[in-house]
């Protein structure tokens, strides 16, 4: 009976584990294919790229384990931007230039929640409609032209380019967000009301989840992370365009499915998301040094994700 359980319990294991073995299997087939894989200055490079989405794939965890999905936050990088490089290019101090954007977001995401918790709209067509609008008020606020305040003398360079010791800084905001996250949804009462309403959100209601509000918090967490991913991206950059995000919404999503959140809701770890956030942004960086051009990298992106929400409703459904 113990040998029984011990190996349903590695079949488990190993299972869930799975995208964190072809993680490993990708990296054996970079150092394969490309010299370059495994040196220093790539593997900086690949830790900064997986750090700006990673950072709101984190975010879009939560809403994903409700059963949600919130479009907007790859506009939403835009506006956060476009508003900090318009400030800092008018002088205006950086700590009110990042405030500020940073209460947008609170604002946004408030707004977002709002519409879905009490306003009963599906989290697609709110945030379909959010994303659209956002990235209008983007164009319109910096009248479709890229802002940078390089003339200004005003540098906030260390936040998008700066290291700790030898770590980007980019890397160790991602890590510090990874861990709050991974605290939050593991051991407090929030998280477990997140799982809740992705798994039963009648029952959760039942049992005292407060669901309005938990949903409401998870949007302003998307919005928060997509503030933050702003941030990074512009202090980068020093500067910032009206079509910063694009597409950030799908790599965010692809992230969290590609590492095991369902898109019903209710199944996967913030660990997942991790491993999907590195699997991804490795097999585009391999892609990269070996001359795979950036339709291909598409194509071929898109049907690992296929594949996997594919296994993970077929995994599902062999549970039920």
């Amino acid at each position: 009976m113990g040998s029984t359980k011990g190996n349903s319990n590695m079949k488990k294991w190993v299972s869930e584990m799975g995208t964190l073995w072809a993680l490993l299997a990708l990296c054996i087939v970079g150092c394969l294919v490309s010299p370059s894989f495994m040196t220093g200055a790539n593997i900086i490079n690949v830790m900064r790229q997986i750090s700006i989405n990673g950072i709101i794939a984190l975010g879009m965890t939560f809403v994903c384990l409700t059963g949600g999905v919130d479009l907007s936050v790859g506009s939403q990088v835009a506006v956060y931007g476009i508003m900090i490089a318009q400030m800092l290019k008018n002088n205006i101090n950086p700590v009110i230039a990042i405030g500020s954007a940073l209460v947008a977001s609170l604002v946004i995401g408030f707004l977002n929640g709002l519409g879905v918790s009490k306003g009963k709209l599906a989290p697609f067509i709110m945030t379909l409609g959010s994303m659209t609008a956002l990235r209008g008020l983007a164009k319109y606020i910096s009248n479709g032209s890229p802002q940078n305040w390089r003339t200004t003398g005003i540098d906030i360079k260390f936040i998008g380019q700066g290291y700790v010791g030898f770590i980007p800084t980019p890397v160790i905001i991602f890590l510090i967000m990874f861990f709050v996250g991974f605290y939050i949804l593991k051991y407090t009462k929030f998280g477990r009301s997140v799982y809740a309403i992705g798994d039963n959100r009648e029952a959760a209601r039942l049992n005292g989840t407060d669901v309005e509000k938990t949903q409401l918090i998870c949007f302003i967490i998307t919005a928060f992370v997509s503030f933050m991913s702003a941030l990074v991206l512009t202090s980068k950059l020093s500067s910032c365009d009206p079509t910063a995000g694009e597409g950030y919404e799908l790599d965010a999503l692809s992230m969290c499915y590609i590492g095991g959140i369902s898109t019903m809701g209710g199944v996967g770890k913030i660990t997942g998301t991790l491993i999907g956030a590195c699997l991804l942004t490795v097999l585009s960086n391999i892609m990269n040094l070996v001359g795979i051009n950036s339709y291909m990298q598409n194509i071929v992106q898109g049907l690992i994700v296929i594949f996997a929400v594919l296994i993970g409703g077929l995994s599902a459904r062999k549970k039920d």
